[in-house]
């Protein structure tokens, strides 16, 4: 009986604070969401920079990145949206800055097969 009125009078004036504070949660459905400006999200391509050097495909940790030559200057960057694990890498690893992480979310997807992309296309035909 005494432990019980003991943790009473400990919990009381603890319910009593939490009854009378703002909770500290997000408050994401009722306002935006903030980002913090470390944030390193969407990963996005200049296909103006991009040179198809593979540097970015060969240096991501998660294997996120795929670069698929058919010549020197015919290949396809492709992005895998569910492996990446958004460690920047790819960005530290391009010499042409053309790979950024920017402060957005990926959008979710309802099927596996749309989380890939193909973010550079180049294809040199001359004829």
């Amino acid at each position: 009986m005494l432990s019980r009125l003991r943790s009473l009078l400990y919990l009381l004036p603890q319910f009593w604070r939490m009854l009378f504070t703002r909770p500290v949660t997000v408050r994401y459905p009722f306002a935006p969401l903030k980002l913090p400006s470390y944030f390193r999200g969407k990963v996005t391509i200049d296909p103006e920079l991009c040179r198809g050097c593979g540097m970015c495909a060969r240096d991501c940790p998660a294997f996120a990145l795929e670069l698929e030559r058919e010549s020197r200057d015919n290949f396809r960057l492709i992005h895998y949206h569910d492996r990446c694990a958004y460690c920047g890498q790819c960005e530290a690893s391009c010499n042409f800055g053309a790979i950024k992480l920017v402060n957005e979310f990926v959008p979710a997807a309802p099927q596996r097969d749309t989380l890939s992309r193909v973010m550079v296309r180049r294809d040199n035909e001359e004829a």
